[in-house]
């Protein structure tokens, strides 16, 4: 318990760094895995964001990719995901609507500590927004802990926690930095669900999101 502790203060220390101001908006968000045979599998997410609670769109993602396990604990992924954007223009009330495609590749590798999982994703983007082009690295620690059973069994509940930095390749290096804290329920191997809250920290400001999220391996 006292490393599952240290972990979590590791993951939340960049809320400490950080004090933008900050509005409150909604992300509601599916990951869907499937296997297609021995050790490739389809990836696959939807992710719906909005300035409240649903009807104010901010973000409209779309990620696919094709996947490839080296080993239980370790997988590889190419893909492909479309961004549609509707920011709003500073001390206005109209919004500026874009459109991305961004190719990417990622590695995921998995431990487990006792009760403890933790995942780090390395992930490199090729960002094609509208007539610009950048590139742009991530990564991404997030921890489980199940509560009422000693590991991820059916219907367990689990806190989870995730930070996860964003970086460019040229003018400002920093892009930006989430950090989310929830509670997930395992059903069983193939579904569970999350509901928890984040911080997206901004060089320019920030803002909090209320997180909903399934996830379906089938």
């Amino acid at each position: 318990m006292k490393t599952a502790l240290f972990l979590l203060f590791i993951v939340a220390m960049p809320a400490m760094v950080y004090g933008q101001e900050r509005d409150l908006g909604n992300w509601i968000i599916f990951f869907g895995d499937k296997k297609i045979k021995q050790n490739w599998n389809w990836h696959h997410e939807i992710q719906y964001r909005s300035y409240n609670a649903i009807s104010d769109l901010e973000q409209l993602l779309l990620r696919s990719g094709i996947g490839y396990d080296l080993s239980n604990n370790n997988n590889v992924l190419f893909g492909y995901a479309y961004i549609h954007s509707q920011n709003y223009i500073s001390g206005d009330d109209n919004k500026q609507k874009t459109n991305e495609h961004r190719l990417y590749q990622q590695f995921i590798t998995r431990q487990q500590f006792g009760r403890v999982y933790m995942q780090h994703r390395y992930r490199f983007e090729q960002r094609f927004i509208e007539t610009n082009f950048k590139l742009r690295f991530r990564y991404f620690l997030s921890i489980n802990i199940p509560l009422n059973h000693p590991t991820m069994l059916d219907r367990t509940v689990y806190l989870s926690s995730y930070n996860e930095i964003f970086l460019n390749t040229e003018d400002t290096i920093f892009d930006r930095n989430r950090l989310y804290g929830g509670i997930g329920y395992r059903l069983n191997g193939q579904m569970r669900f999350e509901a928890g809250y984040m911080n997206q920290f901004l060089t320019d400001g920030g803002r909090d999101q209320i997180n909903l999220i399934a996830f379906i391996n089938f």
